[in-house]
């Protein structure tokens, strides 16, 4: 890869990354740190990784710093973090954004990722296999799983109202 071809996708690449991290943090300083460190990352390889494979090795690493900080986050979680949100709400639709995020933000991080990756950024099966390490066929289960508990949670109008 050359200078060239780093540039670019540093310019088409990083708001797609800096919104997975997003999404998957919730903390707008760590995601901009991940796609520092991503970018960082892809510069020390660039002899070794080509411009048509970039954008699956960036999202890997993205994804694998993402991991990371989720997992150290874990470790040192306050019991504020811990208690569930309870929602009220008016009759405006106002909140459901807020509601959905809530909802993505339950499942497991398998689940999250890959709903991240295929509803937000709109990869297909096998790319996200190559990001996550998991078989397609893990894919669309975890997928499936996913879509099944945003379905439930939502389901009752009651919350969304």
């Amino acid at each position: 890869m050359t200078t060239k071809e780093y540039n670019k996708c540093v310019e088409l690449l990083s708001d797609g990354i800096f919104r997975f991290a997003l999404k998957n943090l919730r903390d707008e300083f760590e995601a901009e740190n991940v796609v520092q460190n991503t970018f960082e990352k892809l510069w020390v390889r660039k002899d070794k990784v080509e411009m048509v494979t970039a954008k699956a090795f960036l999202f890997k690493i993205a994804y694998n710093n993402c991991i990371d900080i989720i997992r150290k986050a874990k470790r040192s979680a306050t019991m504020d973090e811990v208690v569930e949100n309870n929602y009220s709400h008016s009759e405006q639709y106002s909140d459901t954004l807020e509601i959905v995020n809530a909802a993505v933000n339950r499942l497991p991080e398998n689940q999250k990722t890959v709903i991240l990756l295929r509803d937000y950024e709109g990869y297909d099966y096998k790319s996200i296999g190559e990001i996550t390490g998991m078989t397609e066929a893990q894919v669309k289960i975890n997928i499936f799983r996913a879509r099944q508990f945003l379905k439930s949670y939502l389901k009752d109008m009651q919350l969304v109202i």
